[in-house]
């Protein structure tokens, strides 16, 4: 009997450069959920293929590289779906995954290869799978996803839920970002971080930071949203206690940032600068002076408005370079480099 023909399928997703806003936010109906706004970056991304082997038992799935966890029971969840779209039994196949995110930093590196994984799947069973599906088999497959398999539209997200609670406006207000990383660009690990109890006052904070971003992507105020991301990152820090936040934030007063964002489970950060400010080639370049001369590794410097511009790139500094994240069953195994885009 000859076996059914294989079948190829592709999938791309890309990665982001941390949040504007997270915290503890209510929902339609009033119930508290976590959830954030994510700074889209594009260039970076994690690709998919996927060859789909009719006939073959479902379990007769490999994986390359091998310790992608997540990844794979991605693949496996969306088999299920599609194959079941369908009308067909679910089948194995081969699974191989390419990406240039650092790992660890709070890029969005894991969801990024799950939503690359279920476009693939889907693709090689010529399914188009919504955006709320894909969030739904993100989340089953990794507890918890970013948005990046939303359009470019900011949105507050609940990130445990893989559902959006408000679109929050058609783009965000332009600005220009001077990307570092703190902690000499080491990994965090994100599990090994106390799980913090939020009360009322809390949620009323972020609701309040919440209103204040959808005016700012409303009337398109920068500085508006500077103080939105410095207020969320400053609460981050609760937890995250990154040493050199107080330097960062000092650096963006002294040369006219709007305010600074972080990644709230990473090492990723970013001054945060209005183009339509004067002198903001003299502001770019003072804030990557600053940066190093305090030991802070500048990275990139990125819009968030089109058209966008090439990316200018520092690959000097210990953001560079790096190790893993510590070994767990689901941590993928790229170093926490941040690659020229």
């Amino acid at each position: 009997m000859i076996a059914p023909p294989a079948r190829r399928g592709t999938g791309h997703a890309p990665c982001h450069h941390g949040e504007i806003l997270q915290g503890v936010f209510l929902d339609a109906t009033g119930r508290r959920c976590a959830g954030l706004v994510t700074l889209p970056m594009t260039g970076m991304g994690s690709r998919a293929e996927f060859t789909r082997r009719p006939g073959t038992p479902p379990e007769r799935l490999t994986v390359h590289p091998g310790d992608r966890t997540k990844a794979a029971r991605a693949a496996a969840l969306t088999v299920g779906e599609c194959a079941r779209r369908r009308r067909e039994p679910p089948c194995g196949g081969e699974l191989r995954l390419t990406g240039d995110i650092p790992v660890g930093l709070g890029m969005g590196s894991s969801t990024s290869d799950v939503i690359a994984v279920v476009r693939a799947v889907a693709d090689s069973y010529g399914v188009r799978l919504a955006p709320g599906t894909v969030a739904r088999l993100a989340v089953r497959a990794e507890l918890a996803c970013d948005p990046l398999m939303l359009d470019a539209r900011p949105a507050l997200f609940a990130q445990r839920e893989g559902r959006v609670l408000e679109v929050l406006g058609p783009r965000l207000p332009p600005l220009v970002v001077v990307g570092c990383a703190l902690g000499g660009g080491a990994p965090v690990d994100t599990l090994a971080l106390p799980v913090r109890a939020y009360d009322e006052g809390d949620v009323r904070a972020f609701e309040r930071l919440r209103a204040l971003l959808r005016r700012a992507v409303a009337t398109g105020d920068a500085a508006l949203l500077g103080q939105v991301a410095s207020a969320s990152a400053r609460r981050g820090q609760q937890l995250l206690r990154h040493p050199e936040f107080d330097t960062l934030t000092g650096i963006g007063r002294r040369l006219g940032a709007v305010g600074v964002q972080i990644a709230h489970s990473g090492a990723v950060a970013g001054l945060l600068l209005d183009p339509a400010a004067p002198g903001l080639r003299h502001r770019i370049r003072g804030c990557v002076r600053a940066l190093d001369s305090n030991g802070i590794a500048a990275t990139r410097v990125f819009t968030t408005f089109p058209p966008l511009p090439t990316t200018q790139e520092f690959p000097s500094g210990p953001a560079h370079c790096g190790g893993h994240r510590p070994t767990r069953p689901d941590t993928p195994r790229r170093p926490a480099r941040l690659p020229a885009l």
